[in-house]
């Protein structure tokens, strides 16, 4: 039932295939793919975020292939036009992505499983939102996603850092769908003066130095007080399962650490 030979162009359908017990559906998988780390030992490696190997990937012979974001349009485009399937999710909130992992379970066939997992990251989720009620300490938290120019976090993560019990300092920005449309200042971050900061630098390490170094920054609550944190992109900036697995709880483990 469904697709029998899948492409995906990003992490989080590999994932969620994983997890469903539908892995031998995937015929090519992302270079930038860690989660799960078996998968980059398994399968075949066709794209980076932006490209791919269109010889390789019209050779493997898929059913679909399932991307992520209007950054991947010229990729897409380039496939149709080779006659493929494919199908790009552009989820940006946390209720999308829930909504975009039901209909990669449903797509396999696997309805009851993926109900299962969605219900156990909506009770958690839920559980999450509950004990924020009684917390009367919510640290301000700066995210931040690139450095330059300097953007700051994708919708999914301004809701995960409040699940996780904190407040995003540029909230406001949240459902700015596009990058260009998050970019903000130094000096801004310096306004907002928050208590965390957050770096998860899409695709490499996060500087440090330059994080600490910071003319602008050197007033701020999180610079003073050393509370400078690095997440792996893996688990925080991919719209999928790990966001609930391993990004949220991560976050809570940081701001209880306070």
């Amino acid at each position: 039932m469904g697709p029998e030979r899948i492409i995906c162009l990003t992490e989080e359908p590999t994932e969620m295939f994983y997890l469903l017990g539908e892995e031998k559906r995937i015929v090519g998988i992302s270079v930038y793919t860690e989660r799960p780390p078996k998968a980059k030992e398994e399968k075949t490696k066709v794209s980076a975020f932006i490209s791919g190997n269109l010889k390789k990937i019209t050779a493997l012979e898929p059913d679909l292939v399932i991307g992520f974001s209007d950054i991947q349009s010229q990729l897409a485009k380039d496939l149709i036009e080779r006659g493929l399937n494919v199908l790009i999710f552009n989820q940006r909130s946390i209720r999308e992505i829930l909504s975009n992992m039901q209909m990669l379970g449903n797509l396999v066939g696997q309805v009851e499983k993926t109900n299962s997992l969605i219900e156990e990251w909506t009770s958690q989720i839920n559980l999450w939102k509950q004990v924020n009620t009684s917390k009367s300490y919510k640290p301000k938290v700066f995210f931040q996603e690139w450095d330059e120019p300097m953007i700051t976090g994708i919708q999914w993560v301004s809701e995960a850092i409040e699940l996780a019990g904190g407040i995003d300092c540029f909230s406001h920005l949240k459902e700015k769908k596009l990058a260009k449309d998050r970019i903000i200042t130094a000096e801004d971050v310096a306004t907002a003066n928050p208590d965390v900061y957050v770096g998860s630098w899409c695709g490499k390490a996060m500087d440090w130095d330059w994080v600490r170094n910071k003319p602008e920054w050197q007033s701020t609550n999180f610079l003073k007080s050393n509370r400078i944190f690095e997440l792996d992109p893996s688990i925080i900036l991919q719209p999928g399962p790990a966001l609930f697995l391993e990004g949220i709880p991560k976050l809570k483990e940081i701001f209880s650490s306070l």
